[in-house]
């Protein structure tokens, strides 16, 4: 079937037309503060060192070419220029407000500014949240006020916005930044004008210069969109000490991330121990592990000062990034070598080992007695020759995957013309190249050479090593985005067990139980296909024993406590138990135990479980909520010495069997489980993958879950066994609608349905996911050149359509941003399950969050069966659901098919003939028949 345009700007690119967002139809909601026509200073005044005087003084004075008017109650004119009373006594209005007036002033400021029809207000007025609960409600009036008007605020709080591109200067700073390709964003209006005082020193530029203030309205989400799709701005850098809306903020920076590098500083990086309660999960984590947990998952790289901050921003803007973590470091002074060395492998790389031919073709060069390894220590006579001949024999190096050239100034260097000589010998390389010229004014023209041809120069050589390790980490977790991982279950059957432990854990909420027992956690995992040890309740001695003779001795006895949580600390764990009178003697003294340490009253019996005499590793896997990122997990050697141990990482959920493996990449034990260890084989890794995703997605899909442990999960070889378990739920006194949600949305699983084709095939339709790529490509071979057309508005070859990296774009979406919905037929007659893939309905939201475009692509075979009709009207259902207000799509007047579709569906349609498109929009109304009347 004929299918539309996805997203707006395509006819233009096929015109070799810029697509920027200024392109396109839909004006970008944050263009009023980059780029306003015209400008209102409230609280313009000329009393000197006042606030109103700067920011009127530095608009005027910069070369911005926006009308400006300020606005002040008592006087008829301000600097010169004449003064309006209220904004709404503009002779004509203006897109942008800026606010200096005193706190309790700005609610009825902000009145005034939606009655005028401003769009946009930077609020620089100090004296909300920070200073108790007025400022609070001040801050809630404002927020009132705003929305009623769909007026947008950057701040309060703040020291204002620049973009020194067009002369904007919206700041009470000293001076205007110089214009460059870097946008920063802090939330510290002090070390704004601090930062700003050194670029001008060091003659960095900037693209957009953002004081966010704090963050009343505007959060890092919307700015780093933004900035991601400004074609100014190349690299983005944060300073931030608080994330905000978490989930705004993660979704932007994965998307920008993908596109250009962003790297953030964050302040508070001081470890304090999580509060969430009494698991063995929030006990090992602290924030800032968490908060790198995030950074990893979405591609933003983190820095440790200001200095790094902006030094990265020059090594990612130059460089190609790394392909893995192997350095290749070239010297010509040993000690200097063993710094970086030591740097690098601190930092989590690896110097390169270098190949037999690499070798034999350095001892052919260089004097017989240099280092034989990596470091390359080629002496200190080393001319510029030899440096030249040694880079470009290790180049060629394979196993490299980037190169540290050093110099140190000894009385047979020439700083000056090694540089020049570097820079002939790395032109054209894929590989970064980093320098570092030791030394002060001798080695100056060469640093300056080195600069000017975009290779990053360090002063000393231990940081341009851990330079290169922020790079590979930043690379390794955008490739993660990029690895298609393996299916672990199916949706629909997934739904299915969703809802049946979500009645589990409601009634257990409901009746007052917050922390369940043993044997109903142990059913909850066994319900997400997590394998777990045949567990038995006793209540008393006698039952104890007969469950014990059913299993078969040895056995284990486990205090069964509605509060008492961790059983070992107490006594409450008996193992090894061989004979009926072991049994009971346990049962006593797990008894005695018990009311000891807590009361009586504080057993209801105890769990009786095998004795598992396999050898193996004891891991944990555990969930705990944190304030900002809501769940959070947690993956490392486990029992009882685990908060001893401390080899523990953490993730968002939920995983992916690729973020999964990624997970246990950062502990000491992967090593051993990998490889095996002091006796123990290899643990089959493919299944602990498969075990973190479930356990993943039962902590996003049952959010009555506050905090989770099974420890210890015992792996040996190609067993697991969830041998204990504990999970504590969200009382009942916290409303639903106030339970934690996860930081990254989930897969929408409530979105998944059944049709059918008119011949009686089934089809399920549902959201797509990451694992759906290898049936995106038999999808896209079946294609015709007709529908490829149809939908592309030109040919796009197999090849094109069907490479890696695009097709990951297209499967690992952001739910938050986008989504897809596949349809599925199975072949069950073959036998073999074998899946199918139909068609594509796509829904893209547009900056804003108000308004989503869609498109369909529909495989020829089932062409003109009612398939794109039906994915269109579940996509319409889903933008209704999702608070959009309008639904469009483009596609060429040709393509009647679609628009006999959107015809039937009630779209409007409309001729664009400077595009020669068709636009067909729907305006998503409550009590709409077509939506209405939507299964």
């Amino acid at each position: 079937m004929p299918q539309p345009q996805p997203a707006p700007g395509g006819s233009a690119a096929q015109k070799g037309q810029p697509t920027t967002l200024f392109d396109l139809p839909f004006s970008h909601p944050l263009r009023v503060f980059f780029a306003p026509r015209s400008i209102a200073v409230i609280g313009a005044t000329e009393r000197p060192g006042s606030v109103g005087r700067a920011v009127l003084t530095n608009l005027t004075t910069a070369p911005f070419g926006g009308s400006i008017f300020p606005v002040n109650l008592h006087r008829s004119s301000v600097l010169g220029r004449r003064a309006y009373p209220r904004v709404t006594d503009l002779p004509e209005p203006v897109e942008l407000a800026v606010i200096a007036t005193p706190a309790e002033t700005v609610p009825s400021v902000i009145a005034d500014c939606v009655a005028a029809g401003v769009e946009g207000a930077i609020i620089l007025s100090a004296g909300f949240r920070e200073r108790g609960p007025a400022g609070q409600a001040l801050e809630r009036q404002v927020l009132e006020e705003a929305r009623r008007g769909g007026l947008r605020l950057l701040g309060p709080n703040c020291l204002g916005l620049m973009n020194p591109r067009i002369g904007l200067n919206a700041t009470f700073a000293s001076g205007m930044a110089l214009p460059g390709q870097i946008a920063f964003l802090s939330q510290s209006g002090a070390l704004c004008s601090a930062i700003l005082d050194w670029s001008l020193q060091e003659h960095i530029g900037f693209s957009a210069f953002v004081s966010v203030g704090s963050m009343l309205d505007l959060g890092w989400g919307e700015l780093l969109d933004y900035l991601g799709d400004d074609p100014h701005t190349s690299c983005i850098l944060l300073y931030l000490e608080t994330v905000g809306d978490a989930r705004a903020f993660l979704s932007a920076a994965r998307a920008v991330a993908r596109r250009k590098p962003v790297i953030l500083l964050k302040g508070g990086q001081t470890p304090e121990a999580i509060q969430a309660a009494i698991s063995h999960t929030g006990a090992l984590a602290v924030s800032q592990e968490i908060f790198e947990a995030a950074c990893s998952r979405c591609g933003l790289l983190q820095v440790e000062s200001i200095d790094e901050l902006f030094a990265m921003a020059e090594v990612l803007a130059r460089q190609p990034r790394p392909q893995g973590p192997h350095f290749t470091i070239v010297t010509n002074a040993g000690g200097a070598g063993v710094l970086a060395a030591d740097a690098l492998a601190k930092a989590g790389g690896a110097l390169t080992p270098l190949s037999s031919e690499t070798r034999a073709a350095l001892d052919a060069l260089l004097p017989p007695y240099w280092s034989r390894q990596n470091p390359v220590d080629i002496l200190g006579d080393a001319d510029p020759e030899r440096y030249a001949q040694a880079i470009a024999i290790l180049s060629r190096e394979p196993a490299s995957n980037g190169l540290l050239v050093i110099l140190t100034p000894q009385a047979m260097s020439d700083p000056t013309r090694t540089a020049e000589r570097v820079v002939e010998a790395v032109a054209g390389s894929k590989r970064p190249v980093l320098a570092s010229w030791m030394g002060g004014s001798s080695v100056a023209v060469g640093h300056e050479i080195l600069t000017r041809a975009g290779i990053p120069t360090f002063a000393s050589p231990d940081t341009a090593a851990r330079a290169f390790c922020a790079m590979w980490r930043a690379s390794k977790h955008l490739q993660s985005l990029y690895e298609t991982p393996s299916v672990v279950d199916d949706p629909e059957e997934s739904a299915s067990r969703r809802a049946q432990v979500a009645g589990w854990l409601t009634a257990a909420r409901q009746a007052g139980h917050t922390l369940l027992s043993e044997p109903e956690a142990k059913a909850v995992l066994q319900a997400y296909g997590m394998p777990t040890v045949e567990t038995r309740v006793a209540l008393s001695e006698d039952e104890a024993v007969q469950q014990a003779e059913q299993l078969g001795y040895p056995v284990v006895l486990k205090l069964l406590s509605p509060t008492i949580t961790h059983k070992s600390r107490i006594g409450g764990v008996r193992l090894a138990l061989r004979t009926a009178e072991e049994v009971r003697q346990a049962y006593r003294a797990i008894a005695e135990a018990a009311e000891r340490q807590a009361g009586a009253g504080q057993m209801q019996g105890v769990t009786v479980q095998p004795m598992i005499t396999l050898e193996g590793y004891e891991l944990i896997v555990g969930s705990f909520c944190d304030p900002q990122f809501g769940p959070v997990l947690l993956f490392g050697s486990g029992g009882r010495l685990v908060e001893v141990q401390r080899d523990t990482a953490l993730a968002l959920p939920p995983l992916t069997t690729t973020l999964a493996r990624r997970l246990l990449e950062r502990t000491r034990i992967f090593a051993a489980l990998q490889q095996g260890a002091a006796g123990l084989p290899a643990v089959d890794l493919a299944a602990l993958e498969r075990l973190l995703v479930r356990f993943s997605l039962l902590v996003v899909e049952q959010p009555l879950i506050r905090e989770c442990d099974i420890n210890p999960v015992l792996a040996a070889g190609g067993h697991l066994l969830a041998l204990d378990a504990r999970i504590v739920l969200h009382s009942s006194g916290v409303p639903e609608t106030a339970l934690p949600r996860p930081a990254i949305r989930p897969y929408p699983s409530h979105y998944i349905g059944n049709w059918q084709l008119p011949d009686g095939t089934p089809v399920t339709i549902r959201p797509i996911r990451p694992e759906d790529e290898p049936l995106m490509v038999r999808f896209h071979e079946r294609l015709s050149e007709r529908s490829v057309y149809l939908r592309w508005l030109h040919v796009l070859g197999l090849s094109q359509r069907i490479a890696h990296e695009r097709l990951v774009d297209r499967c690992f979406i952001d739910y938050d941003r986008e989504l897809a919905l596949v349809a599925i037929s199975r072949e069950e007659a073959s036998g073999t399950g074998t899946e199918t893939l139909l068609g594509i309905g796509r829904l893209i939201k547009l900056p804003g969050g108000e308004e989503a475009e869609f498109a369909l692509l529909i495989a020829d075979q089932v062409q003109g069966q009612g398939l794109g009709t039906e994915l269109l009207r579940r996509l319409m259902e889903i933008a209704r659901q999702e608070g959009l207000q309008r639904l469009q799509g483009r596609m060429l007047p040709e393509n009647q098919a679609m628009l006999r579709i959107c015809r039937k569906l009630g779209f409007q349609l409309t001729y664009h003939p400077e595009e020669q498109l068709m636009q067909a929009t729907f305006l998503l109304r409550e009590g709409s028949e077509l939506i209405k009347g939507h299964p």
